[in-house]
């Protein structure tokens, strides 16, 4: 059981690699991401994540045309 789990944090660990690679992320303080565990990889990738989603900025939504009647 311990070489599947290991082997299941491992295929997540390069999961998240590749994921944050993709996005041109390759380094956390100095420290390339191969060398993060699963959970500073897992932070990682969220926080990226929540920084670049759309909704995130005060100014994202823009409103372009009120409708006040609908038939």
């Amino acid at each position: 059981m311990g070489k599947i789990l290991r082997q299941a944090v491992e295929n997540r660990r390069w999961e998240l690699i590749n994921k944050l690679i993709a996005f041109g992320v390759y380094k956390k303080d100095e420290q390339h991401l191969f060398e993060l565990s699963l959970t500073d990889l897992e932070n990682e990738f969220r926080n990226f994540i929540g920084d670049q989603h759309p909704h995130s900025e005060i100014e994202s939504i823009h409103w372009v045309k009120k409708i006040t009647n609908l038939s």
